[in-house]
């Protein structure tokens, strides 16, 4: 005889309250997921990503950069050969809820605005690289980086400083970084190229979009955009905002010169890390900010 298997009732019933049960859970699940908590689900809305950027900048750590990628819904954070693990830990503490939405990266090197003394322009104690030339009608400026026309007046052609060719006619850093300089001295000669290459536009860069930067100590460097509105602390109070940041390398000096590409001006050296030998980080200030603040044109 074969001995046919049966199910008591109480188990039957027992099944069908366990499976109703988990379809309550699922369908529970099923409502909850939109209001998921951001670290759960990977994905972080505008005001969140606003909200981790802006704890970075109130932990005033110097030596850190970092700007909002909002295509890959993250604040990408560059933090400098200075930064301790004890401060990235202070930055995504003060991250709160948002901390997940920090991607730190390191990078060799100390960020600093790349000054220091003797070449290209000049004034009574530091020298910088001239950036663009620009006109006002028929007067005509020379752009550079604000912290190297902060707190100076004339500026030279030569390191004797014999040659004056103007006098700075506006300031602006920290916060931002541009300078204009006023030609003053008929005999020095404006022209509205970069080395060889003629500029004749000027307009705001795109991540991804291949650069070129001139300094009077490295020469010619070319690399990549891989961030835009950066925000760049430099320590003692240097905050500077609205940055172009790229893989192109710079060195003291180079600072206040041209990133373009092609015949279009795009930025004004600012500062970085590391070096040409070994690579690093540079940021421009964008060099229509610059003309539109001083009413100025490339040519």
């Amino acid at each position: 005889m074969r001995i046919k298997r049966t199910t008591p009732r109480n188990s039957v019933a027992r099944r069908t309250r366990l499976v109703a049960l988990a379809a309550g859970l699922a369908a529970v699940g099923a409502l909850a997921a939109p209001t998921a908590h951001a670290g759960e689900s990977g994905t972080y809305s505008s005001a969140q990503l606003t909200s981790a950027a802006e704890a970075v900048l109130d932990t005033d750590v110097a030596g850190t950069a970092w700007y909002v990628d909002k295509a890959a819904g993250k604040v990408v954070v560059t933090a400098d050969s200075t930064v301790s693990k004890a401060e990235i830990a202070k930055i995504q503490k003060a991250a709160g809820g948002e901390a997940g939405a920090l991607e730190i990266n390191r990078t060799e090197g100390t960020f600093s605005p790349l000054l220091s003394g003797g070449d290209a322009i000049y004034s009574n104690s530091s020298r910088c690289s001239l950036g663009f030339n620009v006109r006002s009608g028929s007067t005509y400026y020379a752009l550079t980086a604000g912290h190297c026309t902060s707190g100076t007046s004339t500026w030279y052609t030569n390191s004797a400083r014999t040659t004056a060719f103007g006098t700075v006619a506006g300031t602006s850093f920290p916060n931002n970084d541009y300078g204009l300089i006023r030609y003053t001295n008929s005999s020095v000669p404006v022209s509205g190229t970069v080395g060889n290459v003629d500029i004749t536009r000027a307009a705001n860069p795109s991540v991804g979009q291949s650069v070129t930067r001139r300094g009077s100590t490295t020469g010619i460097h070319s690399g990549t955009v891989t961030g835009l509105n950066a925000t760049v602390n430099y320590g003692s109070g240097q905050v500077v905002y609205g940055m172009i940041q790229t893989n192109v390398c710079a060195e003291p000096g180079d600072s206040g010169g041209p990133l373009y590409s092609g015949s279009t001006a795009l930025g004004l050296t600012s500062g970085g890390s590391g070096n040409c030998s070994s690579g690093g980080t540079t940021f421009f200030q964008p060099v229509v900010e610059a003309l539109n603040a001083y009413g100025v044109s490339v040519f």
